[in-house]
């Protein structure tokens, strides 16, 4: 049976969406974002079609970019989308609106699928899942990254040092974390719904504030 959840996150907009955009886009943020591109595209090849799914500002998909992959983000968001457009500029990236439980993809249109901070938000989270595994090629896999709901106050503090974002702006992130963090699944959580998804194979890892989901095709 499909999974819902009975209350959904507004999607970001406007000014909200810009200012998260603005602390997103910090140098420390900028360079993180390049070792996790490093990190989770290890061993793709030159040229594979990746899809990240809520890029949001767009930070993650422009260093994929730069890595020489074939770059598609989806976001439900209209200004995440234009904001992520104006990152992007310059660079062979398809920014687009719209909603991962109905992507509007053909099957099997990529090879690498990666998703952060975004999942805990999706209603229909099997739904999601689903169609994430539909849009992959077969050998094809999805890393998701999102907040851990078991994270600690001392996990979200460290989070927030890491960020550089400064005393004012560092109080309201780690505020909206700790409210974000009531949202976010367990590492037992996240297994049973992959179990639940038409993914066959998977692995959930707890690494602090956060935890990395591996799904295979």
């Amino acid at each position: 049976m499909e999974t819902t959840r009975k209350h959904k996150v507004p999607e970001m907009e406007g000014l909200q969406a810009r200012w998260y955009a603005k602390n997103r886009g910090t140098e420390a943020q900028l360079a993180q974002y390049r070792r996790q591109a490093a990190e989770v595209t290890a061993g793709l090849p030159d040229g594979a079609e990746v899809l990240e799914v809520a890029p949001g500002p767009g930070f993650f998909a422009v260093e994929l970019a730069k890595r020489g992959f074939r770059v598609t983000g989806l976001d439900i968001s209209h200004t995440m989308v234009e904001i992520a457009r104006e990152n992007g500029a310059g660079l062979e990236i398809d920014f687009r609106q719209g909603d991962i439980t109905h992507a509007p993809f053909a099957d099997e249109s990529f090879d690498f699928l990666v998703c952060q901070a975004a999942f805990k938000n999706f209603r229909q989270p099997v739904a999601a899942l689903d169609e994430m595994h539909r849009v992959l090629r077969p050998g094809g896999f999805a890393v998701i990254h999102d907040l851990n709901h078991e994270a600690t106050g001392a996990d979200i503090d460290r989070e927030v040092a890491g960020m550089n974002v400064g005393a004012v702006a560092g109080f309201t992130v780690r505020q909206t974390l700790g409210w974000l963090r009531r949202r976010a699944f367990t590492r037992e959580q996240f297994e049973a719904l992959a179990a639940e998804s038409a993914f066959g194979g998977w692995s959930v890892t707890a690494d602090g504030v956060g935890l990395e989901v591996r799904l295979t095709r």
